[in-house]
């Protein structure tokens, strides 16, 4: 059973109520988030839940879980990795893990656990080179702490992965929605982890203060509409989105000196963009993607039976100002090919992005799996 629900709602009273229907022999994986996206509904107000129970006699799975996030992200996904390593012949991890390191205070931005670190563990101990797709799970919009779902029981500061194997084919697309906002090349001059202080000898949040000729940005966590993106494409003429891997801004140092990112990957001498988000593009590529996905299985003489979309909470009409949810389009395609479709709002993603597994910002990752051919 893959199950979610709101930072509101009693985590551990869910989770005991799903096992009465269910039974305790029953593998429980999921936890806290921002809201919920199902064929007929999407909510993100009070007390939201949402399950799929996944039946097959088919599909080999195994659940372990490993906690201590907060501690070293890397050697929680180095446990995790060593105890399916022996296991079944996986075609695809699914993990998912508590966003949230430290809340953030009156005078402080939140700290993510990183995931770049996450999987650095575990693809340094699995034995099985699989795609890791998944997300980092948060609550609500205040970075409260949140819980997990770890199978048998729920924790947080954990990540709780699900090898899957047998007579199953996992698809994905993920959908992007930042645009470059002058196309301009910047240099990281001074970065430490996840704090991003000096682009091109300058202190970054001038910078920031002079792009948006204010200082009102400062007070939002996370940043709304600019983003750090990296391009892993062609650097000039064409600029691809599905090339831009982003890193939301979390917020600003109280002193001002530095913004902190969400992850901390990049290094002194990356080149960045700014980034701008887009909702019209935001819109058109849940779309576009989600039915060329569909259309793509069809044709390959198979049948989708689930989707599960990973949807950053930032894309959300609540904190994205966009017309219309972008979600709509997901569940509209998932609609016209009569498809279960389960979602939730989380704080990261996480699929291969250019044949790497990477934690991503402000994306939605669509899951479907796949069996058999297609009966004419």
């Amino acid at each position: 059973m893959i199950a979610f629900c709101s930072g509101q709602v009693d985590h551990e009273e869910y989770f005991k109520g799903l096992q009465i229907v269910v039974g305790n022999q029953v593998p429980i994986i999921g936890g806290s988030a921002i809201g919920i996206i199902t064929n007929e509904s999407l909510s993100y107000e009070g007390y939201t839940a949402g399950v799929a129970i996944i039946e097959s006699e088919t599909i080999q799975f195994r659940v372990a879980s490993a906690d201590g996030l907060n501690k070293n992200e890397k050697l929680a996904g180095q446990k995790l990795a060593k105890k399916l390593s022996d296991s079944i012949d996986g075609r695809i991890l699914l993990i998912f893990y508590d966003s949230i390191k430290n809340p953030p205070t009156e005078t402080t931005p939140p700290v993510i656990n990183a995931s770049s670190l996450l999987i650095q563990g575990i693809e340094e101990t699995l034995k099985s080179d699989v795609p890791i797709i998944g997300g980092g799970v948060i609550g609500d919009y205040e970075f409260s702490h949140t819980k997990q779902f770890c199978g048998s029981y729920v924790d947080n500061q954990s990540v709780v992965g699900t090898l899957l194997g047998g007579d199953l084919n996992p698809h994905f697309r993920i959908m992007h929605g930042c645009i470059p906002k002058d196309g301009i090349y910047h240099t990281i001059t001074k970065i430490e982890g996840s704090v991003l202080y000096e682009v091109d000898g300058k202190s970054v949040v001038n910078m920031i203060d002079n792009q948006y000729g204010n200082k009102d940005w400062r007070s939002q966590v996370p940043v709304k509409r600019l983003t750090i993106g990296v391009n892993y494409g062609e650097k000039f003429g064409n600029l691809k989105e599905k090339y831009f891997l982003n890193r939301l801004i979390t917020g600003v140092l109280p002193n001002g000196e530095g913004i902190v990112l969400f992850e901390p990957d990049l290094k002194e001498g990356s080149k960045i963009m700014f980034m701008l988000r887009n909702n019209k593009m935001m819109i058109e590529s849940a779309k576009k993607n989600s039915s060329e996905l569909l259309e793509e299985i069809i044709a390959n003489g198979e049948k989708p039976v689930f989707g599960l979309y990973i949807d950053c909470a930032g894309r959300a009409v609540k904190f994205s100002d966009a017309l219309t949810e972008e979600a709509y389009e997901v569940q509209n395609v998932f609609n016209q090919y009569n498809t279960a479709l389960l979602g939730f709002y989380s704080g990261v993603e996480v699929a291969p992005l250019l044949g790497k597994n990477n934690g991503l910002d402000w994306t939605g990752v669509l899951l479907v799996f796949a069996k058999g051919q297609m009966q004419t």
